[in-house]
């Protein structure tokens, strides 16, 4: 097991430029499946899950070349249908949830497909029936493998229709909208998620000649064509990485500036954090964070406690909660913290009280933040990394503590931040990677 070991009470100082967008990358390497012809992406980060993926994309037929240390080439000429059934196709697929949106395209450009149940974070029940309610209106069948674990889904033909989204799921729209794109007929889906990387995912697909309007927007309205050929894109920087470097600049009173932000597509994210008291500049597309010792939580007009939530976009993205709820700690004033979204990505809050931050969890999906400011002596621990998210929270929390610190299980953190250790430590953090 990597762990990391972290020297706390080090403030950070220079500039850092945020990887491709993680959430993204995995939209729109799927769909490269959905064409013979050669797609070249750049700005995909390092990262274990889209290394992942990228592998498992090649396992299945698919010939890559790596241009640079973020650009590949791709051309899914002749995919593999028989390595679907193997056993080796199983494991790494069903580790990785982000394979679950190979089902679209392959369903639209192979008419059959197989995927396991996915894995993926352990933070709460993720379902999956947008995906498969939106693609079996298409057309396609599905039937599930209990023994086996797996979902089998086949179609003779794709026919566009009218749905509405029982939720705004950004995957199940994805993988919706790939198997629309060549589908007979004219889709509409309404209640589509819209978030910047959903958007790129359309822009993408439109590039390579499928006909999607509407963009941006919760209503999109998909025109089939017969096939896609080639193209050219460009991840958008991973706005969840934007927003936990202005944590840990606002946790360890550092001043820094996040080189390259795509700040337009920030969205509610950089106002959010003004409601902390975190000082935020935009400086054309960089964002400048200034040091600061302290800072107030905002409260409501008539004085009742400020709540952050998620919620679909434009709403706050929930990947950012368990930042927030930890920077909270360090806040002066109180913040109710709502994750409406999974049922168990706030269980991780037990090691930040151990800390002594002083954090009340009212239920599996809502935390009260007492924000002690400069009373806050966070005590270094040692601890595992549940999840992604968490294990950024926990990072930073190691980073202000007196003391060092201890996480485990950082292969967690891996599948979402690239080469952490190093870029932070390049602003003077000291992280030890062990």
């Amino acid at each position: 097991m990597t762990s990391f070991q972290i020297e706390g009470g080090r403030r950070l100082s220079g500039s850092i430029t945020p990887q491709g967008a993680k959430n993204e990358a995995l939209q729109v390497l799927c769909a490269v499946l959905l064409t013979s012809e050669t797609i070249t992406i750049s700005n995909i980060p390092n990262i274990l899950d889209v290394n992942n993926l990228i592998a498992l994309l090649g396992d299945m037929g698919v010939e890559i070349h790596q241009l640079a240390p973020d650009t590949y080439t791709f051309k899914a000429d002749n995919i593999n249908i028989e390595y679907f059934q193997t056993k080796d196709f199983y494991t790494k697929s069903a580790s990785l949830r982000g394979s679950v949106m190979i089902v679209g395209p392959l369903v639209a450009r192979l008419g059959k497909a197989i995927i396991p149940k996915p894995g993926g974070d352990k933070i709460g029940r993720r379902r999956l029936d947008t995906h498969f309610v939106g693609i079996q209106k298409l057309g396609a069948e599905f039937s599930y493998d209990a023994d086996a674990k797996r979902y089998e889904i086949s179609a003779k033909k794709l026919t566009g229709c009218y749905m509405l989204l029982d939720e705004a799921s950004v995957t199940g729209t994805a993988n919706i909208l790939m198997a629309a794109v060549l589908a007979e007929g004219t889709t509409t889906i309404y209640n589509a998620a819209c978030e910047p990387y959903l958007q790129q995912l359309c822009r993408m697909l439109n590039s390579m000649g499928a006909k999607i309007k509407g963009i941006g927007s919760n209503l999109l309205t998909i025109e089939g064509v017969i096939s896609l050929g080639a193209c050219t894109h460009r991840i958008l920087p991973d706005m969840i990485e934007i927003g936990s470097f202005i944590g840990m600049a606002a946790m360890t009173a550092s001043e820094i500036t996040i080189k390259n932000v795509a700040y337009k597509e920030l969205g509610i994210i950089p106002e959010s954090f003004r409601r902390l008291g975190i000082k935020l500049e935009q400086r054309g597309d960089d964002i400048f964070i200034p040091q600061q010792d302290n800072y107030v939580i905002e409260s409501y007009i008539d004085g009742s406690i400020m709540t952050i939530a998620d919620a679909p976009w434009p709403g706050l993205t929930p990947d950012l909660l368990s930042v927030f709820l930890v920077i909270a700690a360090k806040a002066q004033g109180s913040v109710l913290i709502h994750q409406k979204m999974f049922e168990s990505r706030l269980f991780f809050v037990d090691k930040l009280i151990d800390m002594g931050a002083q954090i009340i969890l009212c239920d599996p999906h809502r935390a009260t933040v007492i924000g002690q400011g400069d009373n806050l002596h966070l005590r270094a621990s040692t601890m595992s990394s549940p999840d992604i998210r968490a294990g950024i929270a926990l990072l930073i929390a190691a980073m202000c503590a007196e003391g060092t610190s201890t996480i485990h299980n950082i292969d967690q953190i891996d599948r979402g931040y690239q080469d952490i250790d190093k870029r932070l430590n390049a602003l003077g953090a000291n992280i030890k990677r062990i």
